[in-house]
């Protein structure tokens, strides 16, 4: 489903990823875990084409990225992305959040797009708060809202950066159950970016380890947590744990 050849990234002289290739299966979950810096939030940015590669190329579904912007849409329509900050509406309700996008980029009706946007917030446990605005909310409930409101584009691919670092602890735990839900009930193909080593081992098919712009090592989760072969995987995760 996602295709990295070669792919260069560089901010001025500095390069943050370094001939990286990696690839990802239909439905796969892949976790990417490392050091701050290491590149990780820069792939998902590619990949939602909020960045431009420098070298290489990266294909999602066999559809290169390197194409004019009119060319990208449809390609982006197929991705969603959760991000550190829950980028809410702040003058719109709950319910419009959700329902906005599907109307004006997929084209759904408003009644069809409030129906599957009340089915979501029953997913994410918050029912009631449909006609609340995002400023009556927790971070954790935002972040929830922010959740629905990807689904509701019925992305193939959907992107996780640090969703729940911007949270207090307390927080963290109902998130974290709506995303194993989606995770353990979808076919949804996942690339997450998360410092939550715990959430990363229960919900990944394959956890990718990133420093300095290149993988460090790649394997199954049981295989990266208790017999990593990387030295500089062993150091992280010693730090992290």
């Amino acid at each position: 489903m996602i295709r990295f050849d070669n792919v260069v990234k560089k901010f001025g002289d500095h390069v943050v990823l370094d001939e990286l290739d990696f690839t990802v299966d239909r439905g796969e979950k892949v976790t990417l875990i490392g050091p701050s810096g290491s590149g990780k939030t820069t792939i998902l940015r590619l990949l939602m084409t909020l960045e431009k590669m420098t070298e290489g190329d990266i294909l999602v579904d066999g559809v290169s990225l390197n194409q004019k912007e009119k060319s990208l849409r449809e390609v982006r329509k197929r991705i969603g992305m959760v991000f550190q900050q829950f980028n809410l509406f702040p003058n719109m309700d709950v319910l419009s959040n959700i329902t906005e996008a599907p109307v004006h980029v997929l084209g759904q009706s408003r009644g069809e797009a409030r129906t599957r946007g009340n089915e979501l917030l029953e997913m994410v446990g918050l029912s009631d708060k449909a006609h609340a605005h995002p400023s009556q909310l927790s971070g954790g409930q935002q972040q929830r809202v922010a959740i629905a409101r990807c689904l509701a584009m019925n992305p193939e691919v959907m992107l996780l950066d640090e969703v729940t670092s911007a949270l207090d602890p307390e927080l963290v735990d109902d998130v974290l159950s709506v995303l194993r839900d989606i995770a353990t009930s979808t076919d949804i193909t996942m690339l997450i970016v998360t410092h939550e080593m715990r959430f990363a081992r229960e919900v990944s098919d394959r956890v990718m380890m990133f420093d300095a712009g290149r993988i460090a090592e790649t394997g199954p989760p049981a295989q990266i947590f208790e017999d990593p072969h990387s030295d500089r995987t062993r150091a992280f995760l010693k730090a992290v744990l």
